[in-house]
């Protein structure tokens, strides 16, 4: 179990999947768990995040915070020697966080980071990243990443399931999203993969521009409802269609049986993201 006192430095570990990302073969994800002890929250660069993604200025972390201060290590993780994949071309398709009461500005942390569960796709394999965030030794943030990496359909792939008739709901919100929002929330995230930032690398991965970050997505329709989130709670998203920068989208949120119900869809009715708050 490698510990990590400071926060890895990403634009080292970028330069290094593009280096060895054409050279990773493999069936199997490396068991490491890296752990990093006192991480002091950073008061400019919280209000900075708030900025970026829509939050108020609170003394309590925004629920999806914890993922930028843990998302150096995920990185780590995924450009170990290890790892079977090129890290740049991995598709962010699920993300679920559940907290178990709000982290405060004044809390010290320790966070854990492991990958688990490599699984087949149809179109291709997944594979989780999972995080906890603990005070005082007590878990009271996790968090589950699912990624894709697309590729030849492996001969064991389940058969994809089918989904429910996808019915948009009424929007509650018209949002128009800046062309530059993929490098502001990079500069806060540390997340600077390139179909983020500009839209040449974009056109190299199939996008006809810059594409927003899913994570920026889940958190900016977070921030939309904040005030009604409970201390204790499951927030759980898929992304669907890239969002593509700039924009303008439909958000809706509503409550449901067991919590909220939200959602971010292009003018056409496509949905960019799917959520739940349970």
């Amino acid at each position: 179990m490698p510990e990590v006192s400071t926060a890895p430095s990403l634009a080292a570990l970028y330069a290094k999947a593009v280096a060895t990302g054409p050279a990773r073969r493999g069936d199997r994800l490396p068991d490491t768990e890296y752990v990093r002890r006192d991480i002091a929250i950073d008061r400019d660069h919280l209000a900075e995040y708030d900025r970026v993604c829509g939050f108020g200025l609170r003394d309590e972390l925004p629920v999806t915070y914890p993922h930028v201060l843990s998302f150096g290590l995920s990185v780590r993780l995924m450009t170990d020697p290890g790892f079977p994949f090129p890290l740049v071309g991995l598709v962010h398709v699920a993300n679920s966080i559940h907290q178990q009461r709000p982290l405060l500005v004044t809390d010290e942390l320790t966070q854990r980071v492991r990958l688990a569960d490599l699984r087949p796709h149809p179109k291709g394999r997944q594979f989780d990243v999972i995080t906890e965030t603990e005070v005082a030794g007590e878990v009271v943030w996790r968090e589950v990443s699912t990624y894709l990496r697309r590729g030849g359909k492996p001969a064991d792939a389940a058969p994809a399931a089918e989904r429910q008739a996808d019915v948009a709901a009424v929007p509650t919100a018209k949002w128009r999203v800046p062309g530059d929002i993929g490098r502001r929330y990079a500069a806060v995230s540390g997340d600077r993969n390139p179909i983020h930032l500009h839209a040449l690398p974009a056109k190299a991965f199939g996008f006809r521009r810059a594409i927003a970050h899913g994570m920026w997505s889940k958190a900016r329709c977070l921030a939309a409802i904040a005030e009604r989130l409970p201390d204790q709670c499951t927030v759980d998203v898929e992304f669907r269609k890239p969002l593509l920068l700039p924009a303008t989208a439909d958000f809706a949120a509503h409550p449901a049986e067991t919590g909220w119900n939200f959602e971010l869809r292009a003018r056409s009715g496509k949905p960019h993201l799917l959520g739940t708050v349970r």
